[in-house]
């Protein structure tokens, strides 16, 4: 029993769990950033390649 009690503890005073927690946030909101910047310029080429071919008709 002492021993699982000391796993307990050192469980819970490890820092790799909430350091993997933090890098995976992290990564996260990477993700979001570089998924909106993509959609955002993916409609200003649409709207540009739109006027394009409104100008060309």
């Amino acid at each position: 029993m002492k021993n699982f009690v000391n796993s307990v503890k050192h469980f819970l005073e490890s820092e790799d769990g909430p350091t993997a927690v933090e890098y995976a946030v992290m990564l996260a909101l990477i993700v979001i950033v570089c998924l909106t910047a993509i959609s955002a310029i993916g409609t200003n080429a649409n709207t540009k390649f739109e006027a394009v071919r409104d100008a060309l008709t």
